[in-house]
């Protein structure tokens, strides 16, 4: 039987550890995953309009595919600073690649980011955006447990008409592999089945994580036209999903590749629209290889990848779950706290 983690966080899987961020009156922050030592990653982009840093290293095809953390940041393109402040602080600790003898190590940090510009924080930072500093910050602070909601690059992004946040979630399989997925929210596809305050992602919901609600009845028809609590009108670069999905099975640069592939059906299982040429949707794939991949490989990493997409799904409907409401943007526990329902 596969169960979530001790936590219910990517941080299950041994060897990661998540830090994070904010800037309360910018209303942005930054999360960053931190990886104890080098390990294996790959990535896949599905949105129309990503923001994203160092993703070409980690095509299969390119040479090296190996990373010391992973940022992930509100600020749009001023947010890909935060792995500048991450890489001096892994610098120090002689973390990074040794390429010359004598020559400082050169720290592999990739990152996307949301786009959280026009929320209503104070952005008039002039020649000192913030993002430099919260990665630093954010990467001093990593350990096992984290906030969900309000908190890290999650902090100013928007689900649709709800706030979006952080989200996390794991999963334990019955032989002992772990895999647990990290989510930041800001899309236009809403994460709600219109006409009800039932998530999308409901069908892979562990123990009331994002409220237990489940139909009573049948369902209402959904209407195949786009639904009414999505971002409107949807404009280029100020959604997206971004997100890392985490093992620790041994698997190679191609399979995780595949495994952040298949982990991308998890915004699909949560989220609606997907992948509009509005979102930036961003999959992170790695492995801490603690745990030998059985044989035959095909099938365990199906089962891995569709586990991937279950936990991205939950960790998404978690992420909205927990937000809290900020300015004139309400929260989804707000939006149906007097049994509301949106069409």
């Amino acid at each position: 039987m596969t169960r979530p983690g001790r936590l219910n966080l990517i941080t299950d899987v041994a060897g990661l550890k998540v830090g994070q961020a904010e800037d309360f009156d910018v209303r942005s922050g930054v999360t960053v995953l931190l990886a104890e030592q080098a390990v294996v990653a790959a990535v896949d982009v599905r949105g129309g309009a990503p923001g994203t840093r160092e993703t070409e290293s980690l095509d299969p095809v390119s040479i090296g595919g190996t990373v010391d953390a992973i940022t992930l940041a509100g600020g749009s393109v001023y947010g890909l600073d935060a792995a500048s402040g991450v890489m001096a602080w892994l610098g120090v600790r002689g973390r990074g690649v040794k390429l010359v003898e004598g020559a400082p190590p050169a720290p592999i940090v990739p990152g996307a980011i949301i786009f959280d510009l026009g929320n209503g924080g104070n952005k008039s930072w002039r020649e000192t955006p913030p993002y430099r500093a919260l990665g630093l910050n954010a990467v001093e602070r990593a350990g096992d447990d984290f906030a969900l909601g309000n908190a890290g690059a999650g902090l100013g992004a928007r689900a649709g008409l709800y706030k979006g946040g952080t989200g996390s979630a794991s999963a334990v399989t019955a032989d002992g592999f772990t895999v647990g997925a990290l989510a930041i929210v800001n899309a236009v596809g809403s994460p709600i089945i219109p006409g009800t305050d039932i998530f999308w992602a409901f069908p892979f919901e562990q123990n009331g994580e994002f409220g237990g609600r489940r139909p009573q009845g049948d369902l209402p028809q959904i209407d195949l036209d786009l639904p009414d609590d999505m971002k409107r009108p949807p404009r280029p670069g100020t959604n997206t999903t971004i997100s890392i999905v985490a093992t620790d099975a041994a698997l190679t640069r191609v399979e995780l590749k595949r495994l952040a592939i298949m982990a991308a059906d998890g915004f699909a299982r949560a989220l609606r629209p997907v992948h509009a040429p509005f979102d930036g949707d961003s999959v992170f794939a790695l492995s801490t290889a603690k745990r030998p991949l059985a044989e035959p490989r095909g099938f365990e990493l199906t089962r891995l990848g569709s586990l991937a997409a279950d936990c991205l799904a939950r960790a998404i409907a978690r992420g909205v779950y927990e937000a809290e409401s900020l300015g004139a943007i309400r929260s989804y526990r707000d939006s149906f706290a007097r049994g509301e329902k949106r069409s």
